[in-house]
């Protein structure tokens, strides 16, 4: 696909299977049902690796930094199946000391037994799909998980050696109260996890959720509800010692952060392996295959399984980096801006949505909530002479 330097590289590895497809879920997601006999699942493995073959003829040798199991599903795979694929990724390019190795997990896939075989693989990181613990808010979601397995996997994943533990949340859901809300918190804080990621409830489009919506069954999110509970959520994870680094994620510290995601926010380089995966790599981004029979046919034949392309123009990657950059703790670089973008960033601070200080474009908590709005102001300079 693209020659890439010695830098250091991210993974990103697509197991794309689910027991069952949740009812706000457009990922690139398939069921037992829609792939028929299980062959595709017992095959993933195997497949993955040529894929690595792949990565390391067309990228050569780089060093890996972090490496990140998502889905779907991983744990729905044995643990041999995940431990296989990052001594693939060890073998052909070589873990950097200190590499962050996290998995994705639903609570109900995994066990002590499975955690501590995870652990033991090289896996240093968990990620807990838990999303709420009201009943009635994981009914509208359709988990189906029980509402106090999260917090029981989070401590048996303590338990095993995992350095970090991560809960993931949502909020905004239809019938959701801000007393359940504020049980959902407790019970993450009482899980005494190091990093917790909450995310607003968007409806997409095609999922059942929205034909649900669409149908009056339930109401769309509202936004001043979504409001309330991300600052509810900020303020009792600060209390508790969990700063915010990116808008939608908190953690005990800095070696608790998810490295790998900081690695997309700071446009480095990664390959995403897995049907369906995206991957971007000096200025080149592209899509593999989302169905795994298609997926497995181009790799079988040895070639990058990607469905598309695009080579990123100045301009993109600049815009690119702005818009994710101001969404950091750190802030956005306002040596970024033009004339205009500069401007705006006086009149956004005059309004309290940023700060500027240290040569930097920091949101406030408002400012937070109200990221896009800021992110279009700050890009709304046209000079073309500033692309980087």
């Amino acid at each position: 696909m693209t020659s890439g330097s010695p830098a250091q590289l991210s993974f990103y590895v697509h197991v794309p299977f689910c027991a069952t497809r949740c009812g706000y879920c457009d990922f690139v997601t398939y069921t037992a049902d829609e792939l028929p006999g299980g062959g595709a699942r017992e095959a993933w493995a195997d497949v993955l690796l040529r894929e690595l073959d792949v990565a390391r003829r067309e990228l050569g040798p780089r060093e890996v930094a972090t490496v990140f199991f998502g889905g779907g599903t991983p744990t729905l795979l044995p643990a041999r199946d995940l431990a296989r694929v990052l001594e693939g990724i060890d073998a052909r390019f070589g873990l950097a000391p200190g590499a962050e190795v996290t998995t994705e997990a639903n609570p109900e896939t995994v066990d002590p037994a499975k955690l501590a075989d995870l652990r033991a693989a090289g896996f240093s990181r968990v990620s807990l799909g838990m999303q709420h613990v009201a009943p009635h808010v994981l009914d509208v979601l359709e988990r189906v998980h029980a509402p106090g397995r999260p917090v029981q996997a989070a401590r048996e994943a303590r338990a095993a050696g995992f350095e970090h533990v991560s809960l993931d949340l949502i909020y905004g859901t239809p019938g959701e109260t801000a007393a359940d809300w504020d049980q959902a918190l407790d019970a993450v804080l009482d899980a005494g996890v190091d990093h917790v990621s909450a995310y607003a409830l968007i409806v997409e489009p095609g999922t059942r959720l929205a034909a649900r919506v669409r149908r009056g069954e339930v109401r769309e999110p509202d936004d001043d509800e979504l409001a309330e509970r991300y600052e509810q959520a900020d303020a009792r994870l600060a209390a508790a010692g969990l700063r915010w680094y990116e808008i939608s994620n908190w953690a005990a510290s800095d070696a608790a952060r998810c490295h790998h995601n900081i690695a997309y926010w700071t446009g480095r380089d990664w390959w995403g392996a897995g049907p369906g995966a995206h991957s971007h790599v000096d200025g080149v981004r592209w899509w593999n295959a989302k169905h795994p029979t298609a997926w497995a046919e181009r790799v079988t034949a040895g070639e990058v399984p990607a469905a598309g392309r695009e080579v990123l123009t100045a301009r993109e990657r600049r815009t690119e980096r702005l818009l994710l950059e101001v969404r950091l703790a750190e802030g956005l670089d306002a040596a970024l801006l033009g004339p205009h973008g500069s401007r705006a960033a006086q009149r956004l601070a005059d309004d309290g949505l940023v700060v500027v200080r240290d040569g930097r474009v920091v949101l406030t908590r408002r400012g937070r909530r109200l990221a896009d709005t800021v992110t279009l102001a700050l890009d709304d300079d046209r000079d073309a002479a500033r692309a980087a």
